[in-house]
């Protein structure tokens, strides 16, 4: 039965002939070993020249598309194509792999590129995005990624000056990149008027910032930054295909198949034309070039590699030569010497020398060829073609000698018969040809009966028949040479064919796996001789069958390398090479055929295989075989049963949250809810049970002596004095556990839907990290490495995959799939923490960390042992690997080959251990065996039976020789862990000590309580009742019986004498309680007994309940049934009696609760059971417990439940593995309760003890009895503060502990109040709908859109200057031609809806804050301000790192759908770091921790995720979803980068960072009384882990860890914004909302405990949003957007910076003659500002929010417009109010003076421009009108001479009027002549060039001439200033200057009078900027 095995033959790839010239581009190079280095198909190939060989690497599973060279020149990358493609960075001398990067590309890696320094590397993806990412390589992390552009991208290439900069090129682009923390920033090349835009092939770095492109037009372009400098025009005559860059210059190679040498400067140096040299030839296309030295390299699209030497350059050498793009089909070899052919549809047939490598001959057709054959004699070749003609060619000198064109279809395979009298030839036509050579190739027969096309054909020895295949699965014989189809099977079967090429017969049965379909084997060839057969298929794989090979899933050995489909396969005549063809990758692979297995060189085939994501390993074989003979032994029940174990969950516990809010509407929210059981809480105190029956090598000894294992979902320490103490963090199943090597820290996996890793400190039970986010369905495996700073993580999903993680970091480091069948157990190999081993289902694996991925490598077994499933591994002291299996031996590996095997034990080994010098294993006999350093001797066996258990054991053995499932040893002692849930000690003599033991496998829902004692009984389905003593003095397992069947249900009789059992096949017993023996047993139903339960008063009765409908009632003195009650429509759950023992309560499965009355089991209909005293209420059903169902209530029920001996606490168990505590009675629908997590899934039964002191709580499938103790808590209230008490002794919230967190706490209470104003606007503050779009609700046609010829009676625009001047010119300016403009002062702070967001700076001499899109450093003394302008939109938060290290770092947060976190240097304003990427909408607040390296951000998204960065890194540690509930701050402790703080609406949430995940708790306002949760505000910090939070009701909110503590009351009048804590000296300062009174203030200073404080009288202000403190001086910020500075000596304070407050800002004018200006905005105000000495001069209140302004051309008058209609005019001098007007009541958009100040035009939204008199006495009277305007008026003009004046509509139409007639003038030519007195309009041909192409999005909505005339300033909805020549009469004229600051509408632009500066206002943004102007 050869199937058995693989084939002792194996193949060696020797040689490779092709090269992927086609679609790719720079992919060869020189190396520094001067080998070339360049890929094929799924390989990248090492060419050695000098001794002609080849080397490969295999790393990769589908085709090569791009090659890096690292700058050493050893190191190579190579990117691949594929569903999830991967890049390979390996060593080229030794083809190991150093890193594998992935998960971040789709369908391929177009393009890739090493850093100059090597450190980093950039990839471009094939995706639609061609996605950019920029990796740490070595480390396989992902450093940033951007969308690279929507077209193709072409090449990348690394700023050779900095490691932050790059270039991308490709489809009519090139775009320069800046890498900033994780953020890439682009900005497209700029190509002027030096180049035009058009395709960029490719791109090379010059020095100084200065990079070289090749274009599609053959000019070359030098780029400076982004703009294009210089063209080199006509470099090339054709596209420019590649740019390479050398010492001495640069290369560049052509379509046109030219190759350029040029210097440093791209001055030409030398031109060789590939096409005119000895190897050339029409149509040559270089791809690829590189240049060192005296020689070049030169790639074609062809698939040639050519050497050409400088000296010598008209001879270039050619490398390696291969077939070009399309499929490659034919091959076939010469009978009588080494040589092959091969034809494609490049429309080639090519002739290789086998022994010399090399292609010794060319022939090309005019069409695709699919076949060709040699003929016997060698001298002949037949080539089949794609048309249906084939043709026969002279080997010697390759001419043509027939032709015959006689099919249509294409000509698939082709052979000649042994003698070389015949030829046939197979078309796709479903015919076979016959033709005579001797005649001409005359046909002499068809073979006509195939039904599909022929695939393949085989001639016999005597050429007497011909066998075929077609595409419809049929294998037929025929006749030759006339065709006659033979069906004669007898005649068949004994015909010795000459070749076998067929796929189909039974010979070849065995090449098809099982289920395949019929055309995955495209190829076969068989080596008679050798008894092989090779197949190629549709997986790119070769294969190795015996051959015959009979049986369906034969064993064979796979290769790899092709990488799709490989289409044939031949076999040379002397059987030593074997050749196989690529389809798609069109290369051929030349393997060496080796015949002896453990050869060297085959050994080093095996090694040289990288094997990533498959198995690559040469031993490979399918899942089984059809033969009835196995090699491996039978199957182990326990591990079958294992390995087809399934964790899935029907509801994971993580999705409560998700159903809890679909189902929030059924609570309503304005009924008061059952107050939780205030007075009591549960606390675990001890836990029966061990998870071992699906875990192992789970039990550790720890530093301290105390042992550490896991059950349900709980990690148990437990010491010598038998006591536990509980890691309960986790919230599903524990399925593994390992210990750190210091044996101080553990880590946990679990079941789960997204599993986690937790790690933990023993000692403190604290979290360290947590690692989540790759494994699906659970963890089933963890270890450290040897150093200990590496955890690796074996998952449950499909793949079983492979993680490993910087723990601590919570980084994942490398992922891999693992295998297709389960894994049991990973090790580390403690002396190389890159090395690890996994075994599972018939495997084992040796794995390497190679950067982001692993490789392996299966074990090999040779002759020395027989694959088996491996259960167990350790390494030796020598690093060597020691597994057991599970037929009993362990294998003994030397590297990845198996060396030798011992029998150990008489079944599976399921544990291993190894010791300084031996090793200890355990298995399935029950005996642990203690061995010698490499397993020579047995130095001693301990079966565990129960003769051997110490005198003072407790305790028994439940049975004897139990299965071994985890060893470890310590002090002399081996710590053993049985399958039976038993955790034993066994000492170094041999007496054995019972620590701990639980149920076996199996649901445990039986549970009763001793009436009297504190002892309980349980029942399982592991077939076991079992009595345990839950007394303090000694909890263990008290006896134990075994069953036949299992049981679900006990009760205790009223005496506790007797223990009644419900068993699953519908029989009960009564047991004696002490030892367990029948006294009665009955059988009288078919379902499971469901629940039981005795009589009170002497238990005369018994109830049972089954799953047959029926309640039972037996007299127990008698023995007898004596009632049924009837009546249950399903099966009954759960049964209670009365206290008289007449009554029973029932519920069934259909949620009904019956009554029935005993003994007959009469039913009764009883309306309400109030007045009814129950002995006992364990139901779940009535009005009493209504209350225990929650929301979700259809997914997860209640099991059980059970009322305390007081009758006020009710307990329950759910299906979410909960325990819950319920105040009795609970009447109300969804009552608040206390939940306690501990099981894992499904709680099945819970029972108070006897006298109420515990719970007893069992789990389902966790197997674990769980004793929780209760606590009562009085509640006490003193003055001033709350606390809490338990006894007498006054408690500190230390010593209390608040197991009992109410998931629906009080937390959530309504009678809160209402919001405070400023609070409810900012909470409900929506920032997502913030506008991009237009902020004027414009209709029309837009300026850009409009035609560039004018209408008919309007002459034609000319783009020549009018005759007139167009506005009247200031001859005493300061510039002459405004070109560039710089940023000089911002009036305003962005108070209204941030907080804590300004801070000093340098020791206390600056300040920072922000406004609209800028950050803001302000100098005190001086004034002077200096900017950080990066933002693209809205800043809303800042912060400043505290740390001394990072001095005067500031970390500033913004707006946008992705918002970017920017952190940067205070005082030079340079960026460090840029992160985006996770938040959406905005970033709201940030902190710095204490170190100063992490950085917390929080969103403001709907969710409010909170995240955790490393900000130099630019790297997200961890993130959290924390709902939708508005989160205001969020700080860091300042002692602490793990635990931070947030407040927001009604809660406050204290954090830990723990590795990648965030943990987090509720704050507890504990056994409080009169005091609730309120919305919090603002967070502080003391000593002693105290917390302040600052409240909206004004009261600060004292917490201790996460425990309130007191309360400060009234800190504050009103809401609490804001809170700083001072680091030197522990002071708080407190900000909030208090007017004025002699002893209160909006600022405070308060001491460390926040019990004395000094308020402060803020000026101006009743509202302090944030503040700040240095040296004596306290920085507030104001709601109404100003900063002040209050001397804490004095009590002083001053305003540093003002600012509107919110609301749109407009209106702006500047003074005619001073450097004044004036504006008003939404926040009804208007302000005269000083822009010399830069301060805020007056504050004007108006009646309403106001738009608009002007200054008359005096300068004593200032017109104001208000959004009701009115007008008013005010003196400057006085700033009294002169006079008001309201003749309109919609908003004023503009006003404007006539320049004779006689005449005032106002605009409003009425579509109508009124006209007044200003009178001498200033007062108004309307003169005029200018009416029919199509729309509202937002900007006016008056012409120089005052009598006309031109508007700007909102339906983008300019209109001149005379005024004040009103008449619309018009005349063109008369308007043409105008000239204009100011000009603000953005309308007209005049300025049309400032509308951009994107307009659509928004408008240009302000501009304003120079005084000079020439020039022009507009403001646009982008947030952009933008300068223009004037007039701009060019449609999308390039402006002189693009200016930032502004975060989204600028609204207004106005020059000064001398143009000295230029003043803008924002918007949105309410902020004033001034520009200075140059």
């Amino acid at each position: 039965m050869a199937d058995r095995s693989a084939p002792n033959t194996q193949l060696r790839l020797e040689w490779v002939y092709g090269y992927r010239g086609h679609q790719c581009r720079n992919n060869l190079y020189y190396t520094a070993t001067n080998e070339v280095v360049y890929f094929v198909a799924g390989l990248a190939v090492i060419y050695n020249k000098h001794q002609q060989s080849q080397r490969f690497y295999f790393g990769h599973d589908d085709d090569i598309v791009s090659l890096a060279l690292h700058p050493d020149k050893n190191i190579v990358a190579t990117g691949q194509v594929g569903k999830n493609p991967f890049i390979c960075i390996w060593d080229s001398t030794t083809s190991q792999t150093l890193s594998i990067l992935k998960d971040q590309h789709t369908h391929g890696v177009a393009s890739i590129a090493f850093s100059d320094s090597g450190d980093r590397l950039a990839s471009i993806g094939l995706d639609s995005n061609s996605t950019l990412v920029v990796w740490e390589w070595r480390g396989g992390r992902m450093i940033a990624t951007g969308k690279g552009h929507t077209d193709r991208v072409f090449d990348i290439a690394w700023d050779t000056n900095s490691e932050q900069k790059l270039a991308t090129c490709g489809v009519k682009h090139i775009k320069f990149w800046t890498l900033c923390g994780n953020a890439l920033t682009s900005k497209r090349g700029v190509f002027g008027k030096t180049g035009e835009l058009q395709t960029i092939l490719c791109v090379c770095s010059a020095h100084n910032g200065v990079m070289f492109s090749g274009t599609m037009s053959g000019d070359i372009y030098r780029w400076r930054d982004n703009n294009l400098e210089r063209t080199v025009v006509c470099a090339h005559t054709g596209a420019i295909f590649t740019m390479h860059k050398c010492d001495d210059g640069y290369a560049t190679g052509c379509r046109d198949g030219t190759v350029k040498l040029w210097d440093a400067d791209f001055n030409p140096l030398t031109s060789l034309d590939v096409r005119v040299t000895s190897f050339g030839y029409d149509g040559l296309s270089v791809r690829s070039v590189c240049w060192m030295n005296d020689r070049l390299l030169i790639g074609t699209q062809n698939s040639e590699i050519l050497e050409v030497a400088v000296r010598d350059r008209e001879n270039p050498i050619p490398l390696t030569q291969g077939h070009g793009e399309g499929e490659l089909w034919g091959l076939c070899l010469q009978k009588n010497a080494p040589i092959a052919a091969t034809c494609g549809d490049d429309c080639s047939v090519r002739i290789w020398n086998l022994t010399d490598h090399v292609m010794i001959a060319c022939y090309n057709l005019q069409q695709h060829v699919r076949s060709c054959a040699f003929s016997p004699d060698d001298a002949y070749l037949a080539v089949g073609c794609k048309d249906g003609s084939f043709l026969v060619l002279r080997i010697r000198d390759m001419t043509e000698a027939v032709r015959i064109h006689e099919r249509k279809e294409v000509i698939h395979e082709m052979k000649y018969s042994p003698d070389g009298a015949l030829l046939a030839v197979a078309s796709n036509d479903n015919f076979v040809d016959v033709y005579s050579v001797q005649q001409r190739y005359k046909k002499v027969g068809v073979c006509a009966k195939s039904s599909s096309f022929i695939t393949h054909i085989d001639w016999s020895v005597d050429c007497h028949y011909l066998q075929t295949n077609d595409g419809s699965g049929e294998r037929l014989v025929y006749i030759m040479p006339g065709g006659k189809q033979l069906t004669d099977n007898d005649v068949i079967t004994t015909i010795k064919w000459y070749t076998w090429t067929s796929v189909l017969g039974t010979e070849v049965n065995g090449i098809w796996p099982k289920y395949t379909q019929i055309n995955d084997v495209n190829s076969l060839d068989t080596s008679f001789p050798r008894h092989i057969c090779a197949t190629g298929d549709d997986f790119g794989l070769v294969k190795l069958f015996h051959f015959p090979t009979i049986r369906k899933g034969a064993k064979f050995r796979k290769y790899v390398g092709h990488s799709a489909h490989v289409t044939n396969v031949r076999f040379s005549s002397d059987h030593k090479w074997l050749l196989s063809t690529g389809g798609a990758d069109h290369a051929v692979f030349q393997w060496k055929v080796i015949s002896d297995g453990n050869s060297p060189s085959t050994q080093q085939q095996v090694d040289n295989i990288d094997h990533h994501h498959q198995d690559l390993q040469v031993d490979s074989f399918t899942e089984g075989s059809d033969s009835d003979l196995s090699d491996v032994a039978e199957v182990d029940s326990d591990i079958e049963q294992e390995s087809q174990m399934t964790y899935d969950r029907e509801v994971y516990r993580e999705d409560l949250g998700k159903i809890k809010q679909k189902k929030d509407g059924g609570v309503p929210r304005n009924k008061r809810r059952t107050k939780i059981p205030q007075n009591s809480s549960l606390k675990l105190q001890y836990v029966f049970g061990y998870r071992s029956y699906d875990c192992r090598d789970n039990l550790f000894y720890t530093q301290r002596d105390e042992i550490v294992y896991h059950v349900a979902s709980v990690a148990i320490i437990l010491n010598r004095k038998g006591t536990q103490r509980f890691y309960n963090k986790h919230n599903d199943d524990i399925l593994c556990l390992n210990l750190h090597p210091h044996k101080d820290i553990a880590a946990t996996g679990q079941v789960g839907k997204d599993a986690v890793v937790h790690i933990w400190d023993i000692e403190t039970l604290n979290t360290i990290s947590i690692l989540k986010g790759f494994h699906q369905r659970g963890v089933s495996s963890l270890d450290f490495s040897g150093d200990g700073k590496k955890l690796v993580s074996i998952g449950l999903d499909n793949d079983h995959s492979i993680a490993i993680w910087e723990w601590r970091r919570g980084v994942k480091l490398a992922t891999s799939r693992g295998h297709k069948d389960k894994i049991f157990m990973v090790r580390f190999n403690p002396l190389d923490g890159t090395k690890l081993v996994t075994v599972g289902v018939k495997h084992i694996k040796f794995w390497q960390h190679v950067g982001g991925g692993m490789t392996s490598h299966r074990g090999i077994f040779g002759n020395n042992g027989k694959l088996d499933t491996m259960l167990c591994v350790a390494y030796g002291q020598q690093g060597n690997v020691y597994s057991g299996a599970a037929n009993g031996q362990v294998y003994i590996w030397r590297g990845k080959t198996l060396e030798k095997t011992v029998k150990t034990h008489d079944g599976p080994c399921f544990a291993i251990h190894a010791l300084d010098k031996g090793f200890v294993t355990g298995g399935k006999d029950g005996v642990v065996c203690l061995w010698s350093s490499d397993f020579e001797r047995n130095l001693k066996s301990y079966p565990i039976v129960t003769s051997s258990l110490s005198g003072d054991s407790r305790g028994k053995l439940v049975e004897d020789n139990p299965t071994v499932r985890a060893i470890n040893l310590g002090n002399s002692k081996i710590l053993i862990g049985t399958r039976n849930s038993e955790i034993l000690e066994i000492e170094k003599t041999g007496p054995i000590t019972l620590l701990v033991q639980g149920h076996g496998e199996g649901e445990l829902w039986g549970l009763a309580c001793h009436p009297s004692k504190h002892q309980i009984a349980t029942v399982s389905n592991d077939k076991s009742l079992r009595t345990w003593t839950i007394h303090s003095s000694g909890r263990h397992m008290i006896n134990v019986r075994r069953m036949a069947v299992g049981g679900q249900c006990c009760a205790y009789s009223p005496d506790g004498n007797a223990i009644a059992v419900g068993r699953n096949d519908g029989s009960f017993i009564v047991a004696n309680a002490k030892n367990l023996e029948d006294l009665v047993h009955f059988h009288h139903r078919k379902e499971a007994i469901s629940d039981i339960r005795f009589s009170p008063n002497g238990g005369k009765y018994l109830a049972v309940a089954s799953h047959d409908n029926f309640v039972d009632i037996y007299n127990v003195l008698n023995s007898k049934r004596v009632g049924i009650c009837k009546g249950a429509s399903s099966y009954i759950t759960h049964i209670d009696w009365d206290v008289r023992g007449k009554l029973l309560c029932v519920n069934s499965g259909a949620k009904e609760l019956l009554y029935f009355e005993a003994p007959r089991g009469k039913r009764q209909t009883i309306s309400s059971d109030d007045v009814i005293e129950w002995c006992s209420w364990t139901g779940v059903l009535g009005k009493s417990c209504e209350g225990i169902w929650p929301a979700c209530s259809d997914v997860t029920d209640v099991n059980t439940s059970c009322l305390n001996k007081e009758r006020k606490l009710l307990a329950t168990g759910d299906d979410l593995g909960l325990v819950k505590l319920f105040a009795y009675p609970s009447t109300t629908k969804h009552a608040k309760f206390k939940k306690y997590q501990g099981h894992s899934s499904h709680v099945t039964n819970v029972r108070w003890s006897y006298d109420g002191n515990y719970l007893l709580s069992v789990g389902g499938a966790d197997t674990s009895v769980l004793l929780w103790s209760c606590t009562d808590i009085e509640v006490t209230s003193t003055s001033g503060s709350t606390g809490v008490h338990v006894g007498a002794t006054r408690p500190t919230p230390s010593t209390i502990s608040y197991h009992g967190d109410s998931e629906d706490s009080d937390t959530d209470s309504e009678e809160e109040g209402g919001y405070d104003s400023d609070v409810a606007r900012e909470k409900n503050m929506d920032y997502s709908c913030k506008t991009y779009g237009a902020i004027r609700e414009t209709q029309g046609l837009k300026p850009s859109h409009s035609k560039d010829v004018t209408l008919p009676d309007k002459p034609p625009v000319s783009r020549s200057l009018p005759k007139c001047e167009r506005v009247k010119r200031n001859e005493h300016v300061t510039v002459d031609h405004v070109t560039d403009l710089q940023l000089d002062h911002v009036f305003g702070y962005r108070g209204f809806d941030c907080r804590d967001n300004l801070h000093y700076l340098a020791d206390g001499t600056k300040i920072v804050y922000h406004a609209a899109g800028a950050g803001i450093v302000y100098d005190v003394a001086s004034g002077q301000q200096s900017f950080y302008l990066e933002h693209t939109d809205d800043v809303i938060s800042l912060t400043v790192n505290q740390h001394p290290k990072f001095t005067n770092i500031v970390a500033t947060g913004q707006l946008g759908n992705n918002p970017s976190i920017h952190v940067w240097d205070g005082l030079t304003r340079k960026s460090l770091s840029v992160m985006k990427g996770h938040h959406s909408c905005g970033v709201s607040y940030l902190s710095f921790s204490s170190s100063g390296k992490l950085l917390l951000s929080i969103g403001v998204d709907t969710q409010h995720l909170v995240a955790v960065w490393r900000w130099q890194e630019g790297t997200k540690v961890s993130s959290k979803v924390t709902g939708n509930r508005r989160i205001f701050a969020g700080q860091f402790r300042p002692d602490s980068d793990s635990s931070f703080v947030t407040v927001g609406v009604k809660h406050v949430m204290f954090w830990q960072v723990c590795g990648s995940a965030l943990l987090s708790k509720r704050g507890i306002l504990g056994a409080t009384e009169g005091i609730q949760a309120q919305t919090m505000l603002s967070v502080a910090f003391g000593a002693d882990n105290l917390t302040f939070t600052g409240a909206m009701n004004g009261d600060v909110y004292v917490w201790r860890k996460h425990i309130l503590t007191r309360t400060v009351a009234k800190a504050h009048a009103g809401p609490v914004f804001s809170l700083y804590t001072t680091l030197r000296d522990g002071l708080i300062v407190s900000g909030g909302k208090e007017r004025l009174t002699k002893d209160g203030g909006a600022v405070k200073l308060w001491d460390q405990d926040m019990r004395r404080c000094r308020a402060f009288q803020v000026n101006d202000t009743y509202v302090v949003k944030s503040v700040s403190r240095h040296k004596g001086k306290i920085l507030i910020g104001t709601r109404d957007s100003e900063v002040k500075e209050i001397s804490e000596k004095t009590g002083a304070n001053i305003t540093l910076v003002y600012g509107h407050g919110e609301g749109e800002l407009w209106g702006l004018a500047c003074h005619p003659k001073s450097n004044i200006c004036v504006t008003s905005s939404d926040d009804k105000t208007a302000r005269l500002w000083d822009l010399n000495d830069k301060v805020m001069m007056r504050r004007i209140s108006l009646t309403s929010g106001s738009r608009a302004c002007c200054f008359s051309n005096d300068g004593n008058r200032i017109a104001i417009g208000l959004n009701n209609g009115e007008l008013m005019l005010i003196d400057v001098v006085a700033v009294k109010v002169l006079t008001k007007k309201r003749d309109r009541s919609a908003i004023i958009h503009d006003v404007r003076f006539r320049p004779d100040d006689k005449l005032l035009a106002v605009a409003s939204s009425e579509q109508v421009i009124d006209l007044y008199d200003v009178t001498d006495d200033g007062q108004l009277q309307r003169s005029g009108f200018c009416k029919q305007i199509p729309s509202f008026v937002f900007q006016m003009d008056f012409s120089l001479d005052g009598n006309f004046l031109q508007v700007g509509t909102g339906n983008y139409q300019r209109i001149v009027f005379q005024v004040p007639s009103g008449k619309k003038i018009e005349n063109c030519k008369q308007i043409d002549n105008l000239t204009w007195s100011s000009w603000t309009s953005v309308l007209g041909d005049d300025v049309i060039g400032v509308w951009p192409k994107n307009c659509d999005n928004g408008d240009v909505n302000s501009g304003d001439v120079s005084r000079s005339g020439n020039a022009i300033a507009t403001g646009d909805d982008f947030g952009f200033v933008k300068l223009f020549n004037f007039p701009c009469r060019e449609k999308f004229s390039k402006s002189r200057g693009k200016y930032v600051g502004h975060s989204a509408h600028v609204t207004n632009v106005r020059f000064l009078h001398d143009d000295s500066k230029l003043v803008t206002t924002g918007g949105d943004d309410c902020c004033v900027f001034v520009w200075k102007t140059k």
